[in-house]
């Protein structure tokens, strides 16, 4: 089981993630593309990220917009697998 962060360790790594907010027991982001296509291509990149990280987001698309939502369940909350997600979602 992976352990759930602390609020100073949550806040901390967030200054490693710019564009990602906290909301509640998960972190968020919003990504606008120049269309669909680029919205999905997008989604498939960061599903193969997600699938080889083991670690799955909650997300949704309309039309050229992608939201993204990181936590990890099994620790009820912010883990260090959200973060490190995120950074490579970004990267």
């Amino acid at each position: 089981m992976i352990a759930k962060l602390d609020d100073a360790a949550i806040t901390t790594a967030l200054d490693g993630v710019p564009g990602w907010t906290r909301n509640g027991d998960g972190i968020e982001r919003s990504y606008k593309f120049a269309d669909f296509v680029a919205a999905f291509a997008f989604m498939t990149r960061v599903a193969l990220l997600a699938e080889k990280a083991d670690h799955h987001p909650e997300w949704s698309n309309v039309y050229n917009r992608v939201e993204i939502r990181l936590t990890t369940h099994d620790a009820g909350g912010l883990s260090v697998r959200d973060f490190a997600l995120a950074k490579a979602i970004d990267g």
